[in-house]
């Protein structure tokens, strides 16, 4: 066997261990829902689940949305610009990757309560974050930027400053540069930042829950079914999420991968 033939069917080997176990566990919760059906049916038709479900995707949407309005500019400065500090911000940005959950949720509850630093302020005009969307918005916020701006930023760093220079010099603002040249030959890297964001929006608990357990997401849903029906009772609402999910990345996949064959 060649050398390059041997090396591919290790990485085969060795690349099929994390695929098979992802496998492994869609088979073993599909299973528990083929063998008690009903439980699987009462979830899909349950009007908590499906709220669970609407507020946990639009929540990660918002808290999206917010990261690409303040973390774009961010990831740009980080990838153009030379400043006292700069290494400190880049720590601070990942800080939230080696946070246990619980701590990042203190953290923002103490920013964000009522009697919080941010959350009195907003408490002012009418906003409140505990037990709130809102509250849950900002969870996912926090726990996501370091997902959104470290993909941005390498993306920015990849598009060639010579193109910006040139622009520069046949009298085009830094502003007009920036929003005409470099954010969309950045695109797909904030496209990728994005989703990445949202899904790990999606799947966090407990920094979400210290300051919003209610209204409940359904990473919270399946943990209070869990606490009080038992492992049963929350597979089948995990299976519905499982669901949902694949569903919905599979059409992101199809869709992205369109669009760049189109480019192509």
């Amino acid at each position: 066997m060649k050398n390059s033939d041997l090396f591919t069917a290790s990485c085969i080997i060795f690349g099929s261990f994390p695929v098979l176990l992802i496998i492994a566990g869609l088979f073993v919760l599909t299973s528990l829902q083929c063998a008690d059906p009903k439980a699987f049916i009462e979830a899909v038709f349950d009007p908590s689940v499906l709220e669970a479900i609407i507020i946990t995707f639009s929540s990660a949407a918002g808290a999206t949305l917010i990261l690409a309005i303040f973390g774009t500019p961010l990831a740009f400065l980080l990838a153009r610009k030379t400043f006292p500090g700069k290494a400190v911000i880049e720590g601070l940005i990942d800080l939230p990757l080696i946070l246990p959950h619980t701590v990042a949720g203190i953290i923002v509850f103490l920013l964000f309560m009522h009697t919080g630093i941010i959350g009195s302020t907003f408490l002012t005009i009418g906003i409140r974050f505990e037990e709130s969307i809102a509250g849950i918005i900002v969870a996912m916020f926090f726990v996501s930027i370091p997902y959104y701006v470290n993909t941005v930023r390498d993306g920015f760093i990849r598009v060639p400053i010579r193109m910006e220079y040139v622009a520069r010099s046949l009298g085009a603002t830094p502003g007009t540069t920036f929003l005409v040249i470099t954010l969309p030959l950045t695109y797909r890297h904030i496209l990728t930042g994005g989703l990445t964001a949202w899904g790990r929006g999606v799947s966090e608990f407990a920094a979400v829950v210290m300051i919003a357990y209610h209204p409940m997401i359904i990473p919270t849903l399946i943990y209070q079914r869990f606490s009080t029906g038992g492992l049963y009772t929350a597979t089948a609402v995990a299976f519905v999420m499982v669901l949902f999910s694949l569903g919905l990345f599979i059409c992101i996949r199809l869709l992205s991968n369109r669009i760049i064959g189109a480019e192509l």
